[in-house]
């Protein structure tokens, strides 16, 4: 069951900004650390944290049993490790959407996510930036038009997701998100 957000919301906004303020305030220094610990932890080590931690969520979405959360101290554990895990490789999504998909309409939850998500990348880039990592942004170009490919693609998935019952969806998505963290364990990139 969905609940109205926290803040207040325009009726013009697709942005639930009351309670993206909200999550910010407990995600910020769990990000700031997740960031440290990539810049600082040998590759490796990052690379099975990432790993495992996508097997997880993959098992969770192979048995239908995601991630969810219905109490206030659980929100606050699962936002700060959202924010960690975002910190250190961006995969913090199933823990965050477990707490916001409680707290925002869907109607809003894809555009508010989106918002989080660029604020949050943001964060990290502006990190990158002041540790000094050589980003190769003239070398990134070309991914601006898959970034906007693969948005228009999210966009249709949405509006499908939001009709139809999504259990197998995530499954075979559970079941392929495995068999590429297994792969990439066995393998390590690099």
């Amino acid at each position: 069951m969905q609940k109205a957000g926290v803040g207040s919301t325009s009726p013009e906004s697709n942005i639930d900004w009351g309670y993206l303020t909200k999550a910010l305030k407990i995600m910020i220094v769990p990000k700031l650390i997740g960031v440290v610990g990539l810049l600082t932890l040998p590759t490796q080590i990052m690379t099975n944290i990432i790993f495992g931690i996508v097997i997880i969520y993959a098992i969770g979405y192979v048995l239908n049993k995601p991630f969810r959360s219905n109490n206030k101290y659980v929100d606050i554990v699962l936002l700060a490790l959202g924010g960690y895990v975002s910190g250190t490789s961006l995969i913090g999504a199933p823990l965050i959407v477990a707490v916001f998909a409680t707290h925002v309409a869907k109607e809003q939850l894809r555009d508010t996510m989106f918002v989080l998500w660029f604020i949050l990348v943001v964060i990290k880039m502006a990190s990158f930036i002041i540790a000094g990592v050589d980003l190769q942004l003239i070398h990134q170009l070309w991914l601006l038009p898959c970034a906007f490919i693969g948005h228009l693609l999210g966009e249709k998935a949405h509006r499908y997701m939001l009709k139809a019952d999504t259990g197998l969806f995530f499954r075979v998505l559970g079941a392929v998100l495995i068999l590429v963290s297994v792969v990439g364990l066995i393998h390590p990139p690099g």
